[in-house]
């Protein structure tokens, strides 16, 4: 369904170094860039994911109630891209990680902010 998704940063370093981090801790690649631009891409077979500083000059902000979730293949993983993400810059939010059950089944989730205040998660669909 997506292609990708980018998000503003207004320290994008601090950010590449989140994001590396984070999402390195779910076994993907760390990000290639600049781009001509000066964002960071991470890409995967699925989609890709970027960070830069918007384009149109303004400070970068959070989309308040938009969360971004990033596919884990253990539940292991999804508490390495928690720790990973606070140990680089991010900060740990909501309840801590693990498993939530509700109307979409049981969930495994780990909940941060990254270093520009966005929300994203790392979710593992448990059974």
């Amino acid at each position: 369904m997506f292609t990708h998704i980018t998000v503003g940063a207004n320290d994008v370093e601090a950010s590449r170094k989140f994001y590396d981090a984070a999402l390195g801790a779910l076994g993907i690649d760390a990000a290639s860039g600049p781009d001509a631009k000066g964002r960071y891409w991470w890409r995967t077979r699925m989609g890709a994911f970027a960070v830069g500083a918007p384009i149109d000059g303004e400070p970068a902000c959070h989309a308040n109630g938009g969360t971004i979730g990033f596919g884990a293949k253990t539940p292991e993983m999804v508490q390495a891209f928690h720790d990973a993400g606070v140990a680089a810059g991010g900060k740990a939010i909501e309840d801590p990680p693990g498993e939530r059950t509700g109307p979409f089944g049981t969930l495994n989730l780990a909940y941060l902010r990254d270093p520009s205040g966005n929300k994203v998660c790392a979710l593992y669909r448990v059974g």
